[in-house]
């Protein structure tokens, strides 16, 4: 079986977890103290800013995120290599098991621990992002959309040009992801104001779902062997 055909890069699982990370990046921008917790290219402007003008405590609550999604990319890498050919569960599904745990403690934390509630959130996503970057076998990200929107955009204009409708397809999907990262963030906005630092659960369910769906996909893949 080729890699494209592997459970965890189907569209339905690329769908959750673009849920997932626009509620993330939402919940910590309006419950967390308004820190991005994907877009860290945010993160280092006002990061920048911040330490500019001497406001350091400030640059600081930039600082650590940024940090702790370098660390989640290091961590993701190191969980695929030491159980990249683990029989009994994909080590993706390990990465998204460890994202609910992690998340799932973050909707414990009173806001006067905001700083560790995004570098987790953070950290959360670098894991996600690093471990789920194919669909189909085509590149994407779920934690953010400039990457989709560059993709999109540059197939939208190759289809014009060449009349390929694999290309057409393949760019309003990627504009689909980014629609669906949209549609959490949303959700995100609107339910971090009601359910306050609990509303990240609500992610973690959306992983919880991604889960499964790999499990299920998976036996599909071996009832056709």
């Amino acid at each position: 079986m080729s890699q494209k055909k592997q459970m965890s890069e189907s569209v339905l699982v690329a769908a959750f977890l673009c849920l997932s990370g626009g509620f993330q990046d939402a919940y910590t921008f309006f419950c967390r103290g308004e820190v991005f917790a994907n877009a860290q290219t945010g993160n280092m402007v006002l990061m920048g800013t911040s330490f500019a003008t001497g406001d350091y405590h400030t640059g600081l609550r930039y600082l650590l995120p940024v940090l702790a999604f370098a660390a989640g990319i290091y961590t993701a890498e190191r969980i695929r290599r030491h159980f990249k050919y683990y029989e009994k569960i994909h080590w993706r599904q390990l990465i998204v098991v460890l994202e609910m745990i992690l998340l799932f403690g973050v909707g414990w934390m009173p806001q006067n621990v905001n700083l560790v509630a995004n570098m987790l959130v953070s950290f959360v996503c670098a894991m996600q992002v690093q471990s789920f970057r194919k669909v189909n076998g085509n590149a994407y990200a779920s934690t953010m959309c400039i990457g989709n929107l560059r993709t999109a955009t540059d197939m939208l204009c190759s289809y014009h040009v060449t009349k390929d409708k694999r290309l057409r397809n393949k760019s309003l999907l990627y504009y689909g992801f980014i629609g669906i990262f949209i549609v959490g963030a949303a959700f995100g906005g609107v339910l971090a104001r009601i359910l306050k630092e609990q509303a990240i659960w609500i992610s973690c369910g959306l992983l919880l779902v991604a889960f499964l769906i790999m499990f299920v996909r998976e036996d599909v893949e071996h009832e056709m062997l």
